[in-house]
């Protein structure tokens, strides 16, 4: 898979040189056009996953960006509008995942989202504390971090 991977990349900046243009959006389009070349020719190389893995990372892309969208207008509103509507709480959040490179992505994911920080993982590993603007009910907060990053960072580097 990670052959397939370099290889794509390699298509993609062939792109670019096709192109005669190196910019990030002609990039991402080599990439793509790259991608549905190898999808295309897959019994060539066999039953390698690769075209589910990059799905499965562009669906963890796109749930960030929404996720950034909506808690940074969340943020926005609360700072133009008189009076405050924050009720913050550290929430500690139960882990399933135990890779610590998958650990270190979901934290990350989670402080560069408006609203919110990871603060600490317990000693184990198996716990995340977070400190979130916006707490109506901390298990809710926890079964949206679990359903929405977690499974998502999981799947995407599983």
């Amino acid at each position: 898979m990670t052959n397939l991977f370099r290889l794509n990349l390699l298509l993609a900046m062939g792109w670019c040189a096709l192109w005669g243009a190196f910019t990030s959006l002609n990039f991402v389009a080599g990439f793509l056009v790259g991608f549905a070349a190898l999808s295309v020719a897959s019994p060539i190389f066999g039953s390698t996953g690769y075209s589910g893995q990059v799905i499965r990372i562009a669906n963890l892309a796109a749930y960030f960006v929404w996720e950034l969208s909506i808690s940074s207008a969340q943020v926005a509103w609360d700072v133009i509008t008189p009076g405050h509507k924050s009720s913050p709480a550290i929430v500690a959040v139960p882990l399933d995942i135990t890779d610590p490179l998958q650990i270190l992505l979901l934290a990350n994911l989670i402080s560069l989202t408006p609203g919110s920080l990871t603060l600490d993982s317990s000693p184990d590993e198996k716990t995340l504390y977070v400190h979130i603007m916006y707490v109506a009910d901390p298990d809710d907060v926890r079964r949206r971090i679990k359903t929405g990053f977690e499974r998502r960072v999981r799947e995407a580097m599983g």
